[in-house]
């Protein structure tokens, strides 16, 4: 019985690993999602649930490192890598802002030759274009290798990023924060102490960051215990991240392609887990760009309190075959059926003015709307 464990987190005491892995061992996925829920209810006991709007920019997808689980990346001598022109990274960003968003989700590959004035000087552009916009850019593994191929420490790099304009690290690269399973998916990529250091760093300085699990791989439950548990630790020391996402490994296209994709249910199950052992973490994130819509919002009753980001672009989790689109007005729809006024937040979960939301609103209508005709054009002119 697993009753006495879901009381004890509603209480708001703390879950050991041992009782974690307990919970995730049970398959009493409707009692897990309601203690989450409750949790997820006494840390926001307001009426609204929230959402972003930004791009995600991969300005670079050639990569040193070698990932079995990325369908992504390219090799430094692959005919398919690309570095984007600082034209058309600016138009990007100019895009996304005129849909009413005012963050970009910058990241790469581990180019083999780029310094760090190559980063300064992107930063920099897109700060001096776009003062407003928060750069959540460049995920631990990105900074770790920074700091090799630079020759030098964790402090300086990130100092330099963030004088240059990076406002907040991205939890990308971690999947399963155990170095057995990071050795066996992938090579030539940061440790699991390593990828914590950045974030630690991070933090020193002053910088907040988000938290990220890709499971359903090669990770036992209680390596994902043991990831929560790292998370939880770093969070008791410095504070600093704003956020956990957790989403199911997409196997497609993949190195890994011959492993079974990990379902809805199981997802479910991980994200109020989470949110039970993640007792320090106080927003949790749906993962509607790989679960779609219907389970996207179910995640607003299993843990989640904010429903991710309209993503006007993402690129890394559509390579494996996942293409999950939604419009703002479907994200808002979603929020409201479970009962919840949406609002539109930033990276800090400040909420925007409703002036603000309200003109994302109709630009984004207007967007969908000349995509709608365009495509219906496309089909037109196939016929």
């Amino acid at each position: 019985m697993i009753a006495n464990l879901l009381d004890k987190s509603v209480s708001g005491q703390r879950l050991t690993p041992e009782e974690g892995l307990r919970l995730l061992q049970s398959a009493d996925l409707a009692a897990l999602g309601a203690a989450a829920n409750a949790v997820t209810g006494r840390m926001h006991p307001e009426r609204h649930r929230t959402y972003n709007i930004d791009r995600n920019i991969n300005y670079t997808n050639i990569c040193t490192a070698v990932c079995d689980f990325c369908a992504f990346y390219r090799g430094p001598k692959s005919d398919e890598g690309y570095v984007l022109p600082r034209t058309e990274l600016l138009k990007k960003v100019e895009e996304a802002v005129a849909l009413g968003g005012n963050q970009i989700l910058l990241q790469g590959g581990l180019h083999p030759k780029f310094k760090i004035e190559w980063y300064e000087e992107m930063l920099s552009d897109i700060k001096t274009h776009y003062p407003s916009v928060n750069i959540h850019g460049f995920s631990p593994p990105e900074i770790f290798h920074f700091t090799k191929i630079n020759n030098l420490s964790l402090e300086e790099v990130l100092s330099r990023l963030q004088n240059a304009g990076l406002g907040s690290l991205p939890g990308g690269g971690a999947e399963i924060l155990v170095d057995r399973v990071r050795s066996e998916i992938t090579r030539g990529k940061v440790m699991t102490d390593d990828w914590l250091d950045v974030m630690r760093v991070w933090h020193q300085l002053g910088g907040h960051s988000s938290a990220t699990m890709m499971f359903g791989h090669v990770e036992s439950l209680a390596e994902r215990i043991e990831h929560l548990e790292r998370l939880r630790q770093l969070q008791d020391e410095t504070g600093g991240f704003t956020a956990y996402i957790c989403w199911t490994f997409q196997p497609e296209n993949t190195q890994m392609s011959d492993l079974p994709a990990v379902g809805s249910f199981e997802y479910l199950k991980m994200l109020a887990v989470s949110r039970l052992y993640l007792d320090n973490f106080q927003n949790l994130q749906s993962s509607w760009v790989t679960q779609g819509l219907k389970i996207g919002q179910m995640s607003l009753v299993y843990g989640a309190n904010d429903m991710g980001s309209l993503m006007i672009e993402e690129n890394v989790v559509a390579e494996a075959g996942t293409v999950h689109y939604l419009t703002l007005d479907e994200i808002r729809d979603a929020i409201q059926e479970v009962g919840y006024t949406p609002r539109q937040r930033d990276v800090h979960y400040n909420l925007l003015s409703l002036e603000h939301e309200s003109d994302a609103v109709a630009a984004n209508r207007q967007w969908d709307e000349e995509r709608r005709r365009a495509s219906e054009g496309s089909i037109v002119q196939l016929a």
